[in-house]
Order: structure tokens, then C-alpha cells, then sequence
């Protein structure tokens, strides 16, 4: 039988987020869940493409959008399940046992968030997202998202749009589960503009997304 999960990465000028990501997959190699290493780049120019070569990557590459990246690359996925991680989300030490015995289930799942800073802000920030996954069902992107794919593709997968694409995939599909391995992601982006201001603009896009605002608005205005 082959290996039951195909991995999906978006990429863009991730090399050195790549090096500390893509190791951490191996136990999935050895315990054989993988079948396959999906990169899909929005056009690196930095060593992204190499690093993924060398690790054994399919490369799909494409315009810059993370939706439409991660629609390009899962559709280039053939195992039945999908497990789609950011570039710079560092799966816990034992994933692969839980995620292993969670396919029985045949339902989506994330991780729990852990940041990859100390102090009071990144564990309040990551207990929020984690008590939001819990509760309202809603996890991003950068938990991780792991999917039948027969499921994923009955929902119409990810939509082609700049931001909030997780969100809109995961709320077409049944509840998510959040399971107890920790995804621990980058703090970079949260430390350059800050914890709480970062925090607030996020939940601030969030409430404007679902009273319908146009993501590429939307993207433009978080990226100010």
C-alpha cells in the first residue's frame, strides 16, 4: 500500500526556514507515512528551490498568492490525505505516532500552536489560537492542516486569494480537530511589529473578513 499522506508546502524565499522544517519530517519518512514532498514556490530567489530539490521535492512554482499555491500544489498531490504545513512550522518530536493513529478517524486535524519565543505574549498569543481551535472549530494556517483529500476536494479546496485562505477552507470543511502534538512556528513576523499590535491586526482582518471584505483588500492592508 503507499504511503498514506502527501505534504504541501507554500514557499517564497524560505530557505532558511526549510532547513529547520524539513527535518523534523523525517520520522514521517521512517514510520512510512509519507508518499510525497510537495513544494510549491511563488518564486524564490533565495535557496528555497535548492534546499527542496535536495530533499526530494516535487516543485510546482507559480505567481506569488498563497492560496493559489497551495490550490496548485495540493492538486498536484496523490496520497489520500493531505498534510499542508507553512515553511516555517516545526512539527513536535512524536507527530507521526498521533497523526498516524488520528487517520482512522477520517476527519481533518491541526496542531496546537506553540511559538518559537519565551515570555508571556507568545504563549498568551499561541493559547488563544489554540483555545480558538478548541472552541469555534478555527485554526490557521500555520498550525498545520491535515485533510482527506477526497474531502478537500469535495469542499473546492483552497481558493486562489492572497489571505485567509485557510479560513475559508476550513470553514467549508467538518469540524477540525486539534490535536495534542505542538506545531512550533516562526515569531519573526510577530516580534518585528509586535505581540499585541500584531494580535489585534489579525483579529481585526478576521472580523472583516467574515463580514465579507475582499481578500486582496484585505491582504494589501496587512501587509502596510
Amino acid at each position: 500500500m503507499p504511503a498514506p499522506i502527501s505534504i504541501v508546502i507554500p514557499t517564497l524565499n524560505a530557505g532558511e526556514a526549510l532547513s529547520e522544517t524539513l527535518p523534523a519530517l523525517m520520522e514521517g519518512l521512517h514510520t512510512e507515512l509519507i508518499r510525497e514532498l510537495i513544494v510549491t514556490d511563488g518564486g524564490s530567489t533565495d535557496l528555497t528551490l535548492e534546499i527542496a530539490d535536495e530533499a526530494g521535492a516535487e516543485i510546482v512554482t507559480s505567481a506569488p498568492s498563497r492560496g493559489g499555491q497551495l490550490r496548485r500544489g495540493c492538486a498536484a498531490a496523490k496520497a489520500e490525505w493531505l498534510l499542508v504545513l507553512h515553511a516555517d512550522t516545526v512539527l513536535q518530536e512524536g507527530w507521526a505516532k498521533e497523526v498516524a493513529e488520528h487517520l482512522a478517524t477520517g476527519q481533518p486535524a491541526a496542531f496546537r500552536l506553540t511559538f518559537g519565543a519565551k515570555g508571556f505574549w507568545p504563549a498568551w498569543v499561541a493559547g488563544w489560537a489554540n483555545l480558538r481551535s478548541r472552541v469555534f472549530g478555527l485554526p490557521y494556517g500555520d498550525q498545520g492542516l491535515l485533510v482527506p483529500r477526497r474531502m478537500y476536494e469535495k469542499v473546492g479546496g483552497y481558493p486562489n486569494q492572497p489571505l485567509m485562505e485557510d479560513v475559508a477552507l476550513v470553514r467549508a470543511l467538518p469540524r477540525v480537530t486539534l490535536l495534542n502534538t505542538r506545531a512550533v512556528t516562526s515569531a519573526e513576523r510577530y516580534a518585528r511589529v509586535g505581540w499585541l499590535r500584531r494580535g489585534a491586526r489579525n483579529l481585526w482582518t478576521l472580523t472583516r473578513y467574515f463580514l465579507g471584505a475582499d481578500p486582496e483588500q484585505l491582504a494589501q492592508a496587512y501587509r502596510r
